[in-house]
């Protein structure tokens, strides 16, 4: 690989890791219950995921999530927020990246993966609210971030569809 295109590549992951915080703090809703907050950061992850492959996808996913968690003063949440994250954009992208590149569209492959993460994302957030505040007081945060969930992956799909000619 090139001096050139591995210094594409990091100014891509790191524009990915901004966008990813960006639109996690801009719009986003507390959750008195589990002192978390409901947000569309998991539409940008779902573009790197499928843009740009597993490694973007899991870091930018991961970095991304964890540095608005730091900068909005849920600092409590980062660690939870840095490995649910990751492993939500790499579960995007290993279902779904490979069709998507080759088909030029999203396909049911790769909505289905963008579903599964979501709710990956659910799971890791109930399981870290119930370790941070008890299982039962986590359950609030269910439905709020099945929202978020399955509103992203709805966000995500005109998306992905404008950028399906985007060639890293």
């Amino acid at each position: 690989m090139s001096k050139n295109k591995n210094l594409g590549l990091l100014v891509l992951v790191a524009l990915f890791i901004a966008l990813v915080a960006l639109a996690t703090m801009v719009i986003n809703v507390p959750m008195v219950a589990t002192q978390g907050f409901i947000n569309v950061g998991d539409t940008v992850i779902f573009l790197s995921a499928l843009l740009m492959g597993p490694r973007v996808g899991l870091v930018a996913g991961g970095l991304g999530s964890a540095l608005a968690d730091l900068l909005l003063g849920y600092a409590h949440w980062a660690p939870f927020t840095l490995v649910i994250k990751a492993v939500e954009g790499l579960i995007a992208a290993l279902i779904g990246h490979a069709v998507y590149r080759r088909d030029k569209k999203v396909s049911f492959q790769a909505i289905g993966g963008l579903i599964i993460a979501a709710l990956w994302m659910v799971l890791g957030y109930y399981i870290a609210g119930g370790i941070m505040v008890g299982f039962q007081a986590s359950l609030a945060s269910v439905p709020g971030n099945l929202m978020q969930g399955l509103g992203s992956v709805v966000l995500a799909l005109p998306l992905l569809h404008a950028f399906r000619n985007f060639r890293p």
